[in-house]
């Protein structure tokens, strides 16, 4: 039977009954990053990765026109070795809500050197538990255009006819968050910054009240293309009981970066996939899957497969298992794992070829095994797939059947593959965006800009054709979207030496001031992922380019873009009424609709 995944939610009633008739009492609802009102203790958040510190506890305290009567508790998480406890708000509660007794308050996660999570949901009358972090209001409306990111307004009223409309009776997927990649790469061009960019940096990514409020991280386990150089966690030949298994390479980057997130949001949820196994694993024995020559040409090319023989796929499921193993004795829990960062492709940086079928094979015979042998709670999702090639695509997603299917929770989708998010939906799968286009590219993409072989194009036009990406995912059904590298330097190139390809980062790093950019991508990220919760649905929109969602609180999220290169005075129907807004040219506005 098909494993049961926390991440399938159930938009409620009430919700829906918000959405119809612009339902509610007075008071702002808007819940932070912390959790709703409600009855009884709050759950403390995840320990930023150490076991010293003190702990810290923050009660929740009551504001007006939260959903429930009844106030909640949090208790804050425990401090990182290196510091003192944070402290974190309590979930709040306040009077004149909807009714009954709402869920546990969470709080908010102990941060590095006393850092203090995000705060648990307030009214907008209320405050923050003690010491905690102020609860989040969002704006009504949020407008973004080239040269002027981030302007925040309140929602106007209007009258007449709406240019667009969102349509709550007509729902579709459930929501369950955005995310971005943490590679060796960005933490290193984040050592470049001062204590308090590098931090800021951080919150831009994941706070709730300041940032784009990611819920998701992905980790590379061992090298990515972005990391510093090419590395598995185990190059000892034939290793197969893993004695010399060690992420000792892991705390130098990776585990630094991750638990500065941890320390900002205690909630954050982790998964993870290989570039590469051990390239003992793999014939031949290879880091990278080619090795053409000069801008791509085929001199000395060869494919590097993973092995299929029993006593290797035996290994590299135990390798996988105490990959996870020693990142939660770092604090660090792993929701969910893919086996495979893009099994069909041959590239000049880490990556393995996965001969057809094989995939499933040892998710089902060896991966999930491993997993409950060694009593794991961590997913296996299949992915993440990215080749569309018919006889490719189709000779790994073939072996997601039988045992295989059992142990499957999901399926990570990237680039190529989009058009097979409906018939994975359709089986019971949650499908995640894995993979943001990087940009920049040094093949033909129609509509891009010229490729730059010394830099990446961190402009607006980018963040225009991250829309359309966004957009087309999310429109065609997938349930989660992970942005590719959340930060980078200036110059952006990756392990590719043959053909450099400096690629696209949510934030970037000019190395010879010391300085932090925002990108005009980030802002696109930023206008949906600030707004729409996990837990969300997507609802139906009318008239634009835009996307609508119903949060569980019942406030509703909408997205627009205009595409003219002159703004445009737009109306938009959502939760019972109509509101004005004036789109910059080729820019972006969120309208975020609660009614109290």
């Amino acid at each position: 039977m098909k494993k049961t995944n926390w991440l399938v939610l159930t938009l409620t009633g009430t919700a829906l009954a918000c959405l119809a008739s612009a339902c509610g009492s007075s008071g702002d609802e808007t819940p932070g990053s912390g959790g709703s009102s409600g009855s009884g203790a709050g759950v403390a958040g995840a320990p930023a990765g150490g076991a010293s510190g003190a702990a810290g506890s923050g009660a929740g305290t009551s504001g007006a026109g939260a959903m429930s009567g009844a106030s909640g508790a949090g208790a804050g998480a425990s401090g990182a070795s290196s510091g003192a406890a944070g402290v974190g708000a309590g979930g709040a509660s306040g009077s004149g809500g909807l009714g009954g007794a709402g869920a546990a308050g969470i709080a908010g996660s102990a941060g590095n050197g006393g850092i203090s999570g995000d705060a648990g949901s307030a009214g907008a009358a209320g405050t923050a538990g003690t010491a905690g972090m102020p609860p989040v209001v969002r704006p009504g409306v949020v407008t973004s255009g080239a040269g002027a990111y981030w302007q925040e307004g309140t929602l106007t009223e209007a009258s007449g006819a709406a240019t667009v409309t969102g349509n709550a009776s007509q729902t579709f997927q459930e929501w369950i968050g955005f995310g971005g990649t943490f590679n060796e790469a960005g933490w290193d061009a984040l050592s470049e910054l001062s204590a308090s960019d590098r931090d800021r940096a951080i919150r831009l990514l994941f706070s709730a009240s300041e940032g784009a409020n990611f819920k998701w991280g992905r980790i590379p386990i061992g090298a990515s293309d972005y990391a510093m150089d090419r590395y598995t966690l185990n190059e000892t030949a034939n290793d197969y009981t893993m004695t010399n298994f060690s992420i000792e390479r892991d705390r130098l980057r990776l585990l630094p970066y991750v638990q500065a997130a941890q320390a900002v949001k205690g909630d954050i949820r982790f998964w993870a996939s290989p570039w590469t196994p051990p390239t003992w694993m793999k014939d031949p024995a290879e880091f990278d899957a080619t090795d053409g020559g000069p801008n791509g040409s085929p001199a000395a090319t060869y494919e590097a497969y993973m092995k299929d023989d029993e006593q290797t796929l035996t290994a590299y499921a135990l390798y996988l298992a105490r990959w996870v193993e020693e990142w939660e004795l770092e604090g660090v829990p792993i929701d969910s794992i893919m086996p495979q960062n893009e099994p069909g492709y041959s590239t000049r940086y880490p990556s393995c070829r996965w001969a057809a079928g094989l995939l499933g094979e040892f998710v089902g015979d060896y991966l999930g095994p491993t997993f409950e042998q060694r009593n794991l709670d961590t997913d296996i999702w299949f992915g993440t797939l990215s080749n569309n090639d018919a006889a490719v695509y189709s000779g790994n997603i073939g072996g997601l059947t039988g045992t295989a299917e059992d142990y499957a929770v999901g399926v990570g989708l990237q680039w190529n593959t989009m058009e097979h998010t409906g018939e994975l939906v359709d089986r019971g799968y949650l499908v995640m965006q894995t993979e943001h286009r990087c940009g920049n590219y040094p093949f033909t993409v129609q509509g891009a800009p010229p490729f730059n072989p010394d830099m990446p194009q961190n402009d607006h036009a980018y963040a225009v054709e991250s829309w359309g990406y966004l957009r087309a995912w999310i429109e065609e059904g997938v349930h989660s979207y992970s942005a590719w590298n959340m930060v980078l330097d200036t110059v952006g190139k990756n392990l590719d030496d043959q053909r450099p390809w400096p690629q696209n980062a949510l934030l970037i790093v000019n190395r010879e001031t010391n300085t932090l950019i925002e990108t005009p991508a980030y802002y696109v990220f930023r206008h949906l992922s600030y707004f729409v919760d996990p837990g969300a649905t997507r609802v139906g929109v009318t008239g634009g380019n835009a996307l609508a969602f119903a949060n569980p609180d019942g406030s509703i999220v909408a997205v627009l873009h205009n595409s003219a290169s002159q703004p445009a005075p737009t109306t938009v129907a959502m939760g019972g009424k109509t509101y004005s807004v004036d789109i910059p040219a080729q820019g972006f506005a969120t309208l975020f609709h609660h009614e109290g």
